[in-house]
């Protein structure tokens, strides 16, 4: 009997940043193939998860080469970047995982995905920054919660307000889980297989085994790296975020701001739509 493949795709956050062990990353992907199954069973686990990582790359990349590795469960998580991009499309974005998913589905793999807080409101950003961003990945999550729904894919609620205030989940960076963080995507992601029998090993444990990062800590990275950090994701979203500000601003001060949500819920219902139109004839 072949061991239990496992198969990991996304960006920073599944590649294991903010988890370092030695002079690599782990990351919650890592902890969780451990738990897949019993101590004296093998694993096979392949992480092919690039920081910056978009969509497209999930699809055009990393979908071919896991899948010729023929994994029995297949991790999917993404579309961050994808929000911080000014080329940003919902419906682009939603054909581009409807197609990942169902690739995956063809082969019958299980699929996780999740859903993921919004990047501006872990920086903290000012109202005005932070709205537009927190649109698009509301945009991103309502796509992956129905097209979860449609492949019949294992999914993982992990935008909650507790991501959000409990500081002690994340690393100096504001951005990814720190080790504490990583650990509990895992077990949240261990309890879901194990219902569905597909984890049969021990779940993670929750206690890290390095403290977390210090309030200083965190500050120097802000003051440093962070900068740099938030300059190359910028070099193409400032000026349209900028744009998208001032719309918030303008729209705030009519008492319109509905409108703007309204929008982008439309643009989300549009895309899920296309789909929708675009298989009828294969159902028929």
């Amino acid at each position: 009997m072949r061991p239990l493949r496992f198969v990991a795709l996304g960006d920073s956050l599944t590649e294991g940043v903010g988890d370092p062990v030695g002079d690599r990353w782990r990351g919650w992907a890592a902890l969780l193939a451990r738990g897949l199954a019993p101590a004296d069973a093998a694993v096979e686990f392949t992480n092919l998860a690039v920081s910056g990582a978009q969509t497209r790359d999930v699809l055009e990349r990393q979908t071919p080469q896991a899948l010729a590795l023929r994994p029995d469960v297949v991790s999917v998580v993404i579309g961050v970047n994808d929000t911080l991009r000014r080329t940003f499309d919902i419906r682009s974005v939603a054909e581009r995982l409807d197609t990942v998913y169902a690739a995956f589905r063809a082969r019958d793999t299980l699929v996780m995905t999740a859903c993921l807080p919004d990047p501006g409101s872990m920086l903290g950003l000012p109202g005005a920054l932070a709205r537009p961003l927190a649109r698009r990945q509301r945009a991103v999550n309502t796509v992956v919660h129905a097209l979860s729904e449609r492949h019949g894919a294992l999914h993982l609620h992990a935008a909650e307000e507790e991501w959000l205030t409990d500081r002690a989940l994340w690393s100096a960076d504001r951005l990814h889980p720190g080790e504490r963080g990583h650990r509990r995507l895992a077990l949240r992601f261990h309890a879901l297989l194990a219902e569905r029998g597909v984890a049969t090993g021990a779940a993670p444990s929750a206690e890290p085994e390095v403290a977390g990062p210090t309030r200083a800590a965190s500050l120097r990275w802000l003051a440093t790296a962070g900068t740099a950090w938030v300059a190359r994701r910028c070099t193409d979203l400032l000026p349209q975020l900028l744009t998208l500000a001032a719309s918030e601003v303008r729209h705030r001060a009519r008492g319109t701001s509905a409108r703007l949500d309204l929008g982008a819920a439309h643009a989300v219902s549009v895309a899920l739509a296309a789909l929708s139109v675009t298989e009828q004839p294969d159902a028929a």
